[in-house]
């Protein structure tokens, strides 16, 4: 089959790979829509995949069209033909940590399209238990939608944030977009949003914030806000971010940064302020709700998703997708 193969850090093209095949408990799902994500671009950097080469892509759906042994549909509910969106993630089951029921922090953590081949390509295999059935009338495409969006909900279970909480997130990418749509739907009093994309900017207008600014310097909250979110990854909004979360308000680390970063805030305003800070990583038990939400209309696809490459045009849409243009981009097989 066609795939992208991750080979060595800066090193990515379209060639050819074995078909995968189901192992026991496993599908195999023909790929309709692979989005791309910073993820991406860390593991193309050479950070995260423990080992190189890799078929990137965690974020996807499709149909089944083979199924392994031991599953079974009237128990699992997923059969040959069947349109699915599927939860990338790993767990051992057996580590401390999934012992404890926080098995995004699992001591040998895997993720499809992180550490064993993924969905940029046009066939992934992958466990029946991470698929997730889609109802007829969605577009199946749109459904690779599924994946970031559980990020975002794990985001907001850590966040616990009371009614009428004033927002402010920094980055209106595809991800800040979506933590918007939830801040609305969490019963948010105000949702302002700093970016430096005036392009993305404007898109988290029409989604109905409050206010768009490129400096959080333009906005008027003197006592600062209650929710801070950043969404960059990047230093200087994170450090910026830290500055603005009110006194007993929350600041949530959403974006991924290089490993390396290291980034200054002030400890004693920390501790006399009550400030909590809280990170937010990958999924946790919240990839069907996710799934619900979605079905239900919580995003707007033709809104999330601007641009979608063939698989060939991969290294294209990667390169977008590092130049900051568009929103959500997909490959299709």
């Amino acid at each position: 089959m066609k795939a992208v193969v991750i080979s060595a850090p800066g090193q990515v093209e379209v060639t050819t790979v074995d078909d995968p095949a189901p192992g026991p408990r496993e599908v195999v799902v023909d790929v309709a829509a692979c989005g791309i994500c910073g993820t991406d671009l860390h593991i193309l950097d050479g950070e995260f995949a423990p080992t190189l080469p890799i078929v990137p892509g965690h974020e996807f759906s499709g149909v089944v069209v083979a199924v392994g042994a031991g599953v079974d549909p009237a128990v699992d509910g997923i059969q040959v033909g069947d349109p699915v969106a599927v939860d990338p993630s790993l767990f051992c089951m057996e580590c401390h940590y999934c012992r404890i029921g926080r098995n995004n922090l699992c001591e040998r953590w895997n993720a499809i399209g992180v550490s064993r081949p993924g969905a940029a390509a046009e066939f992934v295999a992958a466990p029946v238990a991470n698929c997730v059935r889609m109802p007829d009338g969605v577009e199946l495409a749109d459904a690779a939608l599924v994946e970031p969006l559980s990020c975002a909900v794990r985001g907001y279970d850590i966040l616990r944030a009371s009614l009428a909480s004033h927002y402010l997130i920094y980055g209106a990418g595809t991800m800040g977009l979506m933590m918007l749509e939830l801040a609305k739907r969490a019963g948010a009093a105000t949702v302002d949003v700093v970016d430096l994309n005036s392009a993305r900017l404007e898109t988290a207008r029409e989604l109905g914030c409050t206010s768009t600014v490129t400096s959080a310097d333009e906005l008027d909250r003197p006592r600062g806000w209650d929710v801070v979110i950043d969404c960059t990854g990047v230093v200087a909004a994170i450090e910026d971010g830290l500055t603005r979360v009110g006194k007993g308000g929350t600041f949530l680390q959403f974006g991924v940064s290089e490993m390396a970063a290291e980034a200054r805030f002030s400890p004693y305003r920390v501790y006399n302020e009550e400030i909590t800070i809280v990170g937010s990583m990958a999924v946790l038990h919240s990839y069907e709700r996710a799934a619900e939400m979605f079905v239900a209309g919580v995003l707007n696809p033709a809104v999330m998703i601007s641009d979608r490459y063939p698989l060939d045009a991969y290294p294209e849409a990667l390169d977008q997708f590092k130049r900051g243009i568009g929103r959500k981009i997909q490959v299709q097989p």
